[in-house]
């Protein structure tokens, strides 16, 4: 099963609604962009029924580097994106067929 891709959400919406093309490629892109901004100002994006964006900072670590594993790499503080299934979601999730994933 291939990803999902930010034009097959384009043509998916254009399908259903049957609005401009060039206008739905605006309006998930300015979506996107909005969400990348908050994102980046530290904000937490919550989407009801679907789910929460979560910034949150790992903390600095030693690491190695694979390539000299006798060398060891600090690992800076930095931020991360962590996401959060919503109610619906996960009820959705619950009935993926488990069987189809395990061939990958």
């Amino acid at each position: 099963m291939p990803n999902l891709t930010k034009h097959e959400i384009v043509l998916e919406i254009f399908r259903k609604t049957g609005f401009p093309q060039k206008q739905i490629v605006d309006n998930v892109q300015q979506t996107l962009d909005t969400i990348q901004r908050a994102l980046a100002e530290g904000r937490n994006v919550e989407l009801r029924n679907f789910g929460v964006l979560e910034v949150q900072l790992r903390r600095p670590r030693v690491g190695r580097n694979p390539n000299r594993p006798d060398q060891t790499v600090i690992i800076p503080l930095r931020a991360v994106v962590k996401f959060k299934a919503g109610k619906i979601l996960k009820q959705e999730l619950k009935k993926i067929d488990l069987a189809k994933f395990q061939q990958r």
